[in-house]
C-alpha cells in the first residue's frame, strides 16, 4: 500500500530531536525554527515532558470519557492559573480543527443561529465548518461550501458592523495572530470592535489561538495584548509539544448539557500528561518572558537587513516579509545552512516559529544565515 499523496515533502527523514535541534537518518543536524507548524513549544524531547509521558504510560495510557480522569482536572487548574482564564471551563479534544468546530457548534447551540463570520486569509482547520470558515477555496470541498459563512476583510470595522446588524450571526471567529495568513494580526481596536458588536447583537466571539496561543506571542494568548474577553478561546498546537491535544475554553455564560459535545480520544491520560508537562515547563522556565525577549532580539537584529521589507508578529511568532518570493530563500536556509523555517499564503513571507526556549546562540545562527542568503539573493 502506498500513502495518499497530499503533502509536498522535503527529501529529509527525521529520526531524532533534542531542544531546538533535529537529526535525519544520515546523521545531519538541523536547527528547527518551525517546530512542525508551531507545535514544538518546549523543545524536542524535553526531559520533564518525556518523564511525564513515560511514567503515565506505565500506569494507564487511555480510557474513554465515560469515567473520571483526575489528570483533566489538574490540567484545567494549571491552565486556568497560567493563562489567567480561570473563569472559563475547559473542553478537551484532539486538534485545532476539532476545537474550532466545537466552538462554532457551541455558539450555535447558545444563540440558535447558523451564520458565521470569519476573515480574509484566515485558517481555522480542515473539518466541515472549520474549513468553510477558512479563506482558501482550494481546500473547501463542495460538501463544505453550503455552510453560511461570510469572509470579511480583517480590521474593517464598517464591514463587520454591516454583517452583524441583522442579528442573525452565531459567531465571529478570528485568529489572535494569523499563521497561515502570513503573521497578520487584528488590531487591538478591531478586537474591541468585535467584542462590542457581538455584545450588541447577541453574537459569540471566538478567538482562534490554535497557533498564536500557549505563549507563542509572549502572552499566554495573543489576544491578551488587548483588553477583550472572548466568549470562547480555541487552542491546540503548542499545547502538547507534539502529542495530539486541543481544547476550547468556554465562557461561564454558555451552559453545558450532557451529550452536547463528545470525543473518544480527547483528554485521554497520555494527552493530559503531555499537556501538564508543557504547562509545568512554561511556568518553571518562565517561557512567556523568554519568548518576548528572544522575539525582540531577533526582530531588532533583522530590522535593517536589506531584502526584508517588513517584520510581523509578536514574541516567537515572527513573519519576515521579503522583497522577493521566499521559496528559494527557505531552500537555501534548509539545504545550505540546515535551518527549518515555514512558509505562508503570502509567498514572500517566511514564518519563524521556534520552541519558546530557543537560545540566543541558536537565534544568532539563523540571523547570520539569513543575512548571508539574502545578500546572495540580491547580488545582481
Amino acid at each position: 500500500m502506498k500513502l495518499f499523496d497530499v503533502y509536498p515533502l522535503f527529501d529529509i527523514n527525521l529520526v531524532k530531536g533534542e531542544g531546538s535541534w533535529v537529526w535525519d537518518d544520515k546523521g545531519k543536524k538541523y536547527l528547527d525554527l518551525y517546530g512542525g507548524h508551531a507545535v514544538i513549544s518546549i523543545g524536542h524531547t524535553h526531559p520533564h515532558y518525556v518523564e511525564k509521558i513515560a511514567s503515565q504510560l506505565n500506569r494507564i495510557g487511555f480510557y474513554s470519557n465515560s469515567v473520571q480522569n483526575h489528570l483533566q482536572g489538574e490540567l484545567a487548574d494549571k491552565l486556568g492559573v497560567l493563562s489567567g482564564c480561570n473563569s472559563y471551563a475547559l473542553f478537551l479534544c484532539n486538534s485545532g480543527a476539532e476545537a474550532n468546530e466545537n466552538a462554532l457548534k457551541l455558539a450555535s447551540f447558545h444563540n440558535g443561529r447558523k451564520k458565521v463570520i470569519a476573515f480574509s486569509k484566515g485558517f481555522h482547520g480542515r473539518t466541515s465548518l472549520a474549513v468553510a470558515a477558512t479563506d482558501n477555496p482550494s481546500i473547501v470541498a463542495p460538501v463544505n461550501a453550503d455552510h453560511q459563512v461570510t469572509i470579511l476583510p480583517l480590521n474593517d470595522d464598517h464591514a463587520l458592523k454591516q454583517a452583524l446588524e441583522k442579528r442573525d450571526v452565531a459567531a465571529v471567529i478570528v485568529e489572535g495572530i494569523q499563521g497561515v495568513g502570513g503573521v497578520k494580526a487584528p488590531t487591538a481596536n478591531f478586537l474591541r470592535k468585535i467584542r462590542a458588536l457581538c455584545d450588541e447583537t447577541g453574537t459569540q466571539m471566538i478567538l482562534d489561538e490554535v497557533q498564536s496561543g500557549y505563549g507563542r506571542s509572549g502572552k499566554f494568548f495573543a489576544f491578551q495584548y488587548s483588553d477583550v474577553k472572548p466568549d470562547m478561546i480555541t487552542m491546540a498546537k503548542g499545547m502538547g509539544n507534539g502529542f495530539p491535544i486541543a481544547g476550547v475554553l468556554v465562557g461561564p455564560h454558555i451552559e453545558a448539557k450532557h451529550g452536547m459535545l463528545g470525543t473518544t480520544f480527547g483528554g485521554n491520560h497520555l494527552a493530559c500528561a503531555a499537556g501538564i508537562a508543557v504547562l509545568d515547563v512554561i511556568k518553571e522556565e518562565n517561557l512567556l518572558k523568554h519568548a518576548t525577549e528572544m522575539g525582540a532580539y531577533i526582530t531588532e537584529a533583522l530590522g535593517d537587513v536589506s531584502g526584508i521589507k517588513n517584520i510581523l508578529g509578536r514574541g516567537l511568532m515572527i513573519g519576515l516579509e521579503l522583497d522577493i518570493p521566499c521559496a528559494d530563500v527557505r531552500k537555501s536556509l534548509l539545504f545550505e545552512h540546515g535551518i527549518f523555517t515555514g512558509s505562508s499564503s503570502n509567498k514572500n513571507t517566511i514564518r519563524i516559529l521556534p520552541a519558546l526556549n530557543l537560545q540566543k546562540a541558536e537565534a544568532d545562527l539563523f540571523i547570520t544565515a539569513i543575512k548571508e542568503v539574502l545578500s546572495k539573493a540580491f547580488v545582481s
